[in-house]
């Protein structure tokens, strides 16, 4: 297996995550994606980022013209629960699938755990659609508590007019 590298993402890696991003297939719902490079880039790299974003990189073997090749990213941010205070949610976790299989997902998983733990975080929360059983599977593995079985939790979302309606615009 080629070496694999976690690290924060850069700038200059807006290219990179929007190409996984539009892999969305995966998550049968490509015809979702709206964002650009433009506003990943101003939304997560500005004074004050929307999200932050880690990258799943493997490393060239010594003597290898070719520089590292991103193959996956996490997408995480900060919110707060009123009753558990500090929490970081991962939005978004993908890994393509020729690289699957490898343990990158678990590091992925694992480093926003650890930038977590360093901000004081009491959770890590993250939501999976409900056809996607191996990540359910994986998440559990790691220890993670499925809220909606243990708590009947449902998250809810207003987009768009629903949004504008509501706020009275």
């Amino acid at each position: 297996m080629a070496s694999v590298r976690i690290r924060e993402a850069k700038e200059g890696d807006c290219g990179d995550i929007l190409r996984l991003i539009r892999l969305a297939e995966f998550e049968k719902l490509s015809d979702q994606v709206k964002i650009s490079e433009e506003a990943l880039r101003a939304d997560g790299f500005g004074d004050n980022p929307f999200y932050h974003c880690l990258v799943a990189e493997i490393l060239p073997a010594p003597g290898k013209l070719l520089g590292p090749c991103v193959v996956g990213y996490g997408i995480y941010y900060f919110i707060y629960s009123t009753w558990k205070g500090r929490t970081i949610y991962l939005e978004d976790i993908y890994v393509m699938p020729e690289y699957r299989g490898q343990g990158i997902g678990s590091k992925i998983i694992k480093k926003v755990a650890e930038v977590a733990l360093d901000k004081g975080c009491s959770q890590f929360r993250l939501a999976v659609l409900d056809w996607n059983q191996r990540a359910m599977d994986l998440y559990k593995a790691l220890g993670a508590q499925d809220l909606t079985e243990a708590e009947g939790w449902h998250f809810f979302c207003f987009q768009g007019e629903a949004t504008r309606k509501l706020a009275g615009k």
